[in-house]
């Protein structure tokens, strides 16, 4: 299989999947609408577009479109389906827009494919994401799997984020989240991409296409916007302690999430192109290990030299979830994925690119007020700089 369409393809993941799979020689087609948010005001101008220019066929034009779609599958042999809308909070108020992206148009992907008897594809890897899960997989004290349900707002407004056991109240213990845990996701964003894998994984057997699913987990990297607010908190506390702004911790610091680098990622996704185990397969991509918040605000500290003050404020966001972290036993045992890059090493390599970019202006306060105009934000603001 040597000619691949990267739906997305000029976005953070897409371009540097593209470099890999240019480097071993695909023919590339990149199919990407170049969106503002991700992109800038003059996206032609953008680091991200620029980096796939040279080395694609370029389709500028929105997958939500069914010409342009067919289009672009011409003549393809794999599909790596990148393109989506992914802010946690913003789809919580951009219900009709995220599920028309991630589910109407991975829907019409797939109907081109039904329609088209000759479409000669013969594999398509689809970006899930964590978020499917909702909250990470726990032990009760019996030892036994639990996955609790969604916190509300009335606990967190008295400060109690962590989960307890629901029928004895007991402390949970905290485990690796496994391909078989159950999936309940919190936000909108987790449904979309939830129901986008499993139209992908039951859709493409029927019409001769090779389906993989790839759960990212929390990825990062030089190259990720640091403009856009619902990137991640990597951009927006980089952003801050550039500024020398003080950072609003939200919740109490502890609630941690898995960080994977670009590179592992990439290195992931061109497993699941080429591997003859993958086909049939959804798989974790992570780095395996839970990292908190306050860590986080530690280690951009360290790396940037600075002593930029924060705050644990209490507030959060309804659709958040408290801890998530990946068990890689499944894409190490059948696709020999490890990663390779500990998140202190990749820190200081994003740290180290974005102070190459200097502050760039970002919409995160107005993103915040957002949220709160739609009651989807709590908690009393921070006063206090806790360092």
């Amino acid at each position: 299989m040597t000619r691949i369409l990267v739906t997305g393809g000029a976005g953070f993941i897409g371009s540097n999947l593209v470099a890999a799979l240019h480097a071993r020689g695909y023919t590339i087609t990149v199919l990407d609408s170049l969106s503002e948010q991700i992109h800038g005001a003059d996206p032609e101008s953008s680091p991200l577009y620029l980096a796939v220019r040279d080395k694609v066929r370029f389709v500028r034009g929105s997958v939500c479109d069914r010409d342009t779609l067919e289009a672009a599958l011409a003549g393809q042999e794999v599909v790596v389906h990148l393109a989506a809308e992914t802010g946690t909070g913003q789809s919580m108020y951009m219900v009709d827009h995220y599920t028309r992206v991630n589910i109407q148009a991975t829907a019409t992907l797939l109907d081109v494919l039904g329609t088209r008897k000759d479409h000669g594809l013969r594999r398509l890897v689809v970006a899930s994401s964590r978020s499917i899960y909702g909250e990470g997989k726990y032990l009760d004290a019996g030892g036994r799997p639990v996955y609790p349900p969604h916190r509300n707002a009335a606990d967190m407004e008295r400060g109690r984020f962590d989960l307890n056991d629901a029928q004895s109240g007991a402390a949970l213990t905290l485990t690796a989240t496994d391909e078989n845990a159950l999936i309940h996701p919190s936000s909108v964003y987790g449904i979309t991409k939830q129901v986008q894998e499993q139209l992908v994984m039951t859709v493409c057997p029927l019409v001769g296409v090779e389906p993989v699913a790839l759960r990212y987990q929390n990825v990062y990297g030089p190259g990720q916007s640091l403009s856009n607010p619902y990137t991640g908190i990597l951009s927006i506390f980089s952003n801050l302690i550039m500024q020398r702004k003080a950072i609003n911790v939200f919740e109490d610091g502890l609630e941690s999430r898995d960080f994977v680098f670009i590179d592992d990622v990439v290195d992931a996704t061109v497993r699941a192109i080429e591997h003859d185990r993958a086909p049939g397969q959804v798989f974790n991509v992570g780095s395996g290990v839970q990292t908190t918040v306050l860590e986080v605000v530690s280690h951009l500290q360290d790396a940037f030299g600075s002593d930029t003050p924060y705050s644990v404020s209490g507030n959060f966001r309804l659709g958040d979830i408290r801890h998530n972290y990946a068990d890689l036993g499944k894409i190490s045992a059948l696709l020999g994925f490890a990663p390779s890059v500990t998140f202190a090493q990749g820190i200081r390599r994003f740290a180290a690119w974005a102070a190459t970019q200097g502050p760039k202006g970002s919409d995160y306060e107005r993103s915040l007020a957002e949220m709160k105009e739609r009651g989807l934000m709590g908690g009393a603001p921070g006063q206090t700089p806790s360092a």
